[in-house]
């Protein structure tokens, strides 16, 4: 693997992970290269994000009447040409299957706004702060793990960093910090990754 690891970063939102990568390549803390953007949504204010700092970028959404095996198929085909060593997704909202899977065995990495087992699938903050609420935890988290298969949020754990869940918070500071955890927990997973410090099978 060279130098700079090239990553494709999948997005259906704001991106605000993926600024924190590109804040990090552009930093020169991150020895990679940010090939291609892609989103499932046109309107995604990732993409915006991207272009700001000339990432080149691509919407592909899913047509009505496409299956999901021959969408996912298609977009492993697209995301390949690039040759990423990693592709990341960061807030990317559809459960990717094993036709998309495929092209890239133990190269696709997600982010998850809890700890594992804990919470998986969407909402996961606010779900977290409701059993808070109710007295089942203290604390949430952040996980960074693979993505073999087509579990939800559940593939093998590459790092965790725990979120603690303070009297005063509200859902909203919460969410502030567990975003800014996210974002410095994926850079460091992505580094040690790059540079060998985490191994993954081949």
């Amino acid at each position: 693997m060279s130098d700079k690891a090239r990553l494709v970063v999948m997005i259906s939102g704001n991106g605000s992970n993926l600024q924190a990568i590109i804040d990090a390549v552009e930093a020169g803390a991150l020895p990679a290269q940010i090939v291609c953007v892609v989103s499932n949504k046109a309107k995604a204010y990732g993409l915006v994000r991207a272009e700001k700092h000339q990432i080149p970028t691509a919407v592909l959404s899913r047509k009505k009447g496409v299956s999901r095996a021959v969408y996912d198929a298609e977009l492993g085909h697209f995301v390949a040409n690039f040759q990423p060593d990693w592709v990341v997704l960061a807030g990317w909202m559809l459960v990717l299957s094993l036709e998309f899977l495929r092209f890239f065995p133990n190269r696709v990495i997600n982010l998850h706004p809890a700890l594992p087992g804990q919470f998986p699938g969407t909402h996961a903050i606010e779900r977290a702060f409701a059993a808070y609420q109710r007295g089942e935890l203290s604390q949430t988290g952040i996980m960074v793990h693979l993505v073999p298969d087509e579990g939800i949020d559940d593939g093998p754990v590459l790092a965790t960093r725990t979120v603690p869940i303070l009297p005063h918070d509200t859902l909203d500071s919460l969410e502030e910090r567990t975003h800014a955890t996210e974002h410095q927990l994926l850079v460091d997973v992505l580094r040690r990754l790059i540079q060998g410090v985490i191994d993954v099978p081949l």
